[in-house]
């Protein structure tokens, strides 16, 4: 039998091929390869099965991104290369996924209006540990924030400059999205601009 964690996958792929709306218990039944019965004995719902989605799809991603960071630090790529890892890892994968489905703009709608919660737990934990690193990072030489900037308001900002760029208009192809979150981090972390003279 399934488990609640191995349907995941299969519950993502449902609602990318089908939408939210379009979609009854006995559609993601079918679609997810389990009877409506063993479906019901997970979820009571479809929304309680798109939000058990949501959920883990961001705890996925919030370590997978921060795994990515930590690689990059391995590596002792610079500071830009570290934050534009954890952020297209973190953001971009989910966003590429998301662009290959014909309801993109129908789930991102969906888990904005019924997982906002869920997206804002999320949000919280991946930017504490995002400060946590950036402590990290002060501490070993890599990076000297100036003395009014706190880690919590570099990891702030590096989210929202995040999420901001995955709603970039007009839309950017999602295969260049590590450019973009790197010409971000490159802003955030050093400056676009000086003061006129």
């Amino acid at each position: 039998m399934v488990t609640r964690i191995e349907l995941v996958s299969r519950l993502e792929r449902a609602f990318l091929d089908h939408g939210y709306d379009q979609v009854t218990m006995i559609g993601l039944a079918k679609a997810v390869d389990v009877t409506r019965r063993t479906l019901y004995n997970y979820f009571s719902s479809k929304e309680e099965a798109f939000r058990f989605l949501i959920e883990n799809v961001n705890q996925q991603a919030v370590e997978a991104g921060m795994e990515a960071g930590r690689l990059a630090l391995l590596e002792e790529r610079d500071p830009v290369a570290v934050f534009a890892a954890i952020l297209d890892t973190r953001y971009g994968h989910t966003r590429r996924r998301l662009a290959t489905s014909p309801h993109a703009v129908e789930i991102n709608d969906q888990a904005f209006r019924r997982c906002r919660d869920i997206m804002i737990t999320s949000a919280v934990a991946f930017q504490a540990e995002l400060a946590a690193l950036i402590v990290e990072m002060q501490d070993r030489g890599l990076l000297r924030l100036k003395p009014k900037v706190r880690p919590e308001d570099l990891a702030q900002l590096l989210a929202d400059g995040a999420r901001g760029t995955n709603q970039s208009l007009p839309p950017i192809d999602p295969g260049r999205l590590h450019l973009r979150y790197a010409n971000m981090v490159r802003a955030l972390l050093y400056g676009a601009a000086e003061p006129a003279a």
